[in-house]
Order: structure tokens, then sequence, then C-alpha cells
């Protein structure tokens, strides 16, 4: 009874269709009667909560938190170590935060991580890391066994995930490639026996080899880091120069250390199975239509660059065949019995509409039509069977659609 009293409320808000205070562009709203969607929607920033969460080992802290915030921590009962607060709080310039205690988070996005499953001593890869809070809790959920890649196409907002990685000490099994999603092909280096680390001698130092990686340090000078920058970087693909993979970061017990170039540089075969990652994150680009925060962005952006970016049908088919690929190369890394993530923040409109459909059910569904030892999670709410959205309305956080799928054989 509640579901279908929410349900008609819901309705209900849909067919009032009030004016948004939102000055939103007639296209804009066009397109949003088209798909049958109320514009105000975008209205409810202000009643959305923001979400924080505390870093494991700082439970006790709690009270501290909400004196230097000035505000009551909401637990959220279906997501540990989440809580919600007003969204005006600002975190930024606190000392929890600036100390590494506490980091921002949608609670969607922490459900589509929660969702992986993750183990102790499991391979994982973040196949679209920027800018790097799922990552973040990737490492917290990993802890002090098995390894984490993470891969983004911008140099600059990985490095941001370098910083967030350093600043809440979680880089130590974390390694991070500048490639794109779409062929990166490097395996897990725990599923190599070949990769044994090169020793200089019995104590285990490796210092003197100079093809060999030392320790990482932010803190090479700038010529020296200039000349190791080709030692980094490999092309994964003769045929393409711009197809490259540079490693910018590798923590302590990555088990990068030790090793060579070729022995990092491995490339996957057509399909990882046993050498593959345990669970691959697939948070694929999109349009973003899902994130109110993010549309009522190009109020200041210019509502021009929302025509581009959002209702220009060439970006649409451009951005769902990147999804397909980024989809298709995650589950090609992944190992059999392992588990893969696709999410979107494509999805908060309600009811379904042809975008979001397309980024989401479509091309979750298309690549099932053409990978059989798939299977789905068993879930709720999208639009083909075991898949979920979160959405302003019903979850009270920013849009995000989120699919299971195991590897069978």
């Amino acid at each position: 009874m509640e579901n279908q009293g929410r349900s008609e409320r819901s309705n209900a808000h849909l067919q009032k269709e009030p004016s948004p205070k939102v000055p939103l562009p007639k296209s804009f709203l066009d397109f949003l009667a088209l798909n049958g969607l109320s514009p105000s929607v975008y209205d409810e920033i202000d009643n959305l909560p923001r979400y924080i969460r505390l870093k494991p080992g700082s439970e006790t802290l709690l009270a501290d938190v909400e004196a230097e915030l000035g505000c009551k921590l909401e637990n959220v009962n279906w997501l540990p170590g989440f809580f919600a607060i007003a969204s005006q709080i600002q975190i930024a310039r606190s000392k929890v935060y600036c100390e590494g205690k506490i980091y921002g988070i949608d609670a969607a996005s922490g459900a589509a991580v929660t969702t992986l499953n993750v183990l102790p001593g499991d391979h994982i890869l973040d196949l679209c890391a920027a800018p790097g809070a799922k990552l973040c809790m990737l490492a917290e959920l990993l802890g002090s066994s098995g390894s984490l890649t993470g891969v983004d196409i911008a140099k600059s907002r990985l490095a941001a995930c370098r910083t967030m990685l350093q600043k809440y000490a979680l880089g130590g099994r974390c390694r991070l490639f500048v490639a794109d999603g779409t062929t990166f092909s490097l395996l897990p280096l725990g599923t190599c026996t070949e990769n044994q680390p090169v020793m200089e001698s019995e104590n285990g130092d490796c210092r003197g080899k100079k093809d060999v990686y030392q320790e990482w340090s932010s803190r090479v000078p700038w010529s020296e880091r200039r000349k190791s920058k080709d030692t980094n970087r490999i092309q994964l693909n003769v045929t393409s120069k711009a197809n490259t993979c540079e490693l910018i970061f590798y923590g302590k017990h990555s088990g990068v250390i030790g090793l060579r170039k070729e022995q990092l540089f491995q490339t996957g075969k057509e399909e990882a199975n046993d050498g593959g990652y345990d669970k691959v994150l697939v948070d694929a680009e999109c349009t973003h239509d899902g994130s109110v925060k993010h549309i009522l962005k190009f109020e200041d952006w210019g509502w021009d660059t929302l025509q581009r970016r959002l209702l220009n049908s060439e970006r649409i088919g451009s951005v769902t065949q990147l999804q397909l690929q980024l989809l298709t190369n995650g589950f090609r890394l992944l190992k059999v019995g392992g588990s893969l993530v696709y999410s979107t923040c494509s999805c908060r409109l309600l009811p379904l509409n042809s975008l979001t459909v397309a980024q989401n059910e479509d091309v979750v569904e298309q690549f099932l039509s053409n990978n059989h030892s798939a299977e789905g999670w068993p879930c709720r709410s999208g639009r083909i069977p075991r898949t979920i959205r979160f959405d302003t309305c019903t979850s009270r956080t920013s849009g995000l659609f989120i699919a299971k799928i195991v590897k069978l054989f």
C-alpha cells in the first residue's frame, strides 16, 4: 500500500506539471514534455540531502564530525558507513574532511560499489575511475589484500583520483593508468605467475636497476619524471598511436615495485577468463540527465552547452556506442565467475524515457544478446528484469541506473 501511495503521489505530481523555479531553456522543456516528464523535479535540489561516508576506523569520531559540521548526521540504514546531511552544509573546509576522515559520495553511487560485493583478495578494475569517490570506497572495502586498478582516459581527472587516494591513505594496493577504457587490456598482476619482482640482493633491494620500478614518490625531480615518462607509458595497439597506456601511480603493495616494464604491461588475451579481474566496475560516460545538480550547472555553463551535450542526437548516438564498448571490454577482462556492475547517472527521469533507456537497458540488453555467458543481477525497477534505478523522488539520491552481470563461462 505504501508503494502504491507513493506511486499515486508521484503520478499526481507529474499531472500537475507546475512551472520550475529554475529558468530551463525551451529546448529542454520541450524535451521533457516529449518524454512525459515534469520540469519541477529540478526544483528538488534544495530538498535533497547530501551524503558523506566515514572512513573505516573513524566511527568513534562521529560526535566530533557533527560538532564541526554543525549538524546531526542521519544514518543511512540501508547503506553502512553512509550519512545524510542537509544539502547546504559545506564540508570542503572542515578539519575532518581535510584530514581524510570523511568524503562526499552520493548514496546511489555507494550502492553501485556495494553491489560488487568486494571480498578480501579480489582483483578489482574500475574502468572509468574519475573523479575518484567510488575508487576510494573500493579501496576501503578491499582492505589489506588483493589489488585495485583504476583507469580513465583523462589524465587530469585521474590525477585527482591519485590525490584522493593519497589524502585518504588508500592507495597501497592501487595502480592508476591513463588509458582508453574501451581498449585497456592489462590483467591484474596477481594472476600472472611469471611476474616475479627483479631483486638486486637477498634483502629484496631492487635499487640500481634502471628498468625496474622503484617505490613511487610524488617528489621526483621534474627532470627525472620527464626521463621516466616513456618508461611508464606503452602503446597497446600498434595500429593507433593515440591508444596508449600510461602508469601515473602505484602503491607500495600494488605488485608493481620490482617489476620491469615488459612485465607490468603484459596485455590480456581476447578473453581473460581465468586470468582476469574478480570484479569490474563500469560507471560509464553518459549525458548525466539523472543528476539534478549536474543539469543545473548548465545555468552557469550556458544552456547552449546543454543543447550540445544532452539534446543532440549525434551526441547521444556516440555516447551509447561508447557505453557498449566500455561494457564489452570490461566483461572481456572479467574472469569466469566474476561480477561486473554497469552504471550511469542517466536515469532519474520518471517515467522511463527513450533517452535514459537508450543509455541503460538498451545497452545492457544489446550486450546480453551478444554474450550468452552473462547473467543479470536479481533486482527491481528497470525496464528489463534484474536491473535497478535510483531517483530523486523515491530514493532521495541522485539518479543512477545499476545492472550486475556475472560471467558464467
